[in-house]
């Protein structure tokens, strides 16, 4: 070091102080530039996060316009859905009631021919007992007709077979009568024709057609003394009443 024309040397004790002093102001750069750094990168940083919260909302925007939009189109969709059902709703609703009138109308017609044909069968049922009634009536007045044309001959048998002896009784002609009778009357048999009880039987007015009365104590009232034309049933109708004696 010079001063006034002349070098100087300085001293170890003043170099050592020159270096602190320099170690001093380097770290008093340091430490300005890191805080200038620190300053830049706190600003930078800040700027970033303003940057990205700004990009947010406006993402946010763009999101909520676009749910609003589509909120929106379906909006649109449903209303416009629901103006072009509403016609066929209608339509729908014309052809629905047209169809149940016709199902109605074919529901009335089932039960008028049901009805119908309940009664038809039910008239040709009674129809048919009827027929079957008419039927054996028919065939019941015929055999009654001919029973009763064939009872005059079974009196005559037995008239004629009373009036034979003992000895004319085993006689072949009286045989032969006696086997004739007998097949007749087993026919007329299996036909349900039977004869009507009525010696010592009450009297009955519905089997019994009394002709002749007689006074007898030993009889009890209204007791058959003698059958005096026998009577026939024919299926449990009389044919003929009995003709009979009335005691008392």
């Amino acid at each position: 070091m010079k001063k006034d024309g002349k070098e100087v040397r300085k001293m170890p004790a003043d170099k050592e102080k020159d270096k602190a002093k320099n170690k001093e102001e380097e770290q008093k750069a340091g430490k300005e530039k890191a805080e200038d750094v620190t300053e830049e990168t706190a600003e930078e940083t800040a700027a970033e996060e303003q940057e990205s919260a700004e990009g947010s909302k406006e993402e946010d925007t763009e999101q909520k316009s676009g749910t609003e939009e589509a909120e929106d189109k379906a909006e649109d969709k449903a209303e416009n859905k629901e103006k072009s059902e509403a016609p066929k709703k209608e339509k729908k609703g014309l052809f629905g009631k047209a169809k149940d009138n016709e199902k109605e109308k074919l529901k009335e017609q089932v039960s008028e021919l049901n009805d119908k044909l309940l009664r038809q069968m039910a008239e040709f049922e009674n129809f048919r007992k009827r027929s079957e009634k008419e039927k054996d009536s028919m065939y019941e007045n015929g055999a009654r007709s001919v029973i009763e044309k064939l009872l005059p001959v079974v009196d005559n048998f037995e008239r004629g077979m009373g009036t034979l002896t003992d000895e004319d009784k085993e006689t072949a002609f009286a045989k032969g009568m006696e086997m004739i009778y007998k097949q007749l009357m087993d026919e007329l048999d299996k036909m349900d024709v039977k004869p009507i009880d009525a010696a010592g039987k009450e009297f009955d007015p519905n089997l019994h057609n009394a002709v002749m009365h007689v006074d007898d104590e030993s009889l009890g009232e209204n007791v058959v003394v003698e059958e005096l034309q026998k009577g026939y049933t024919y299926r449990g109708t009389v044919v003929r009443h009995s003709m009979v004696k009335v005691a008392n």
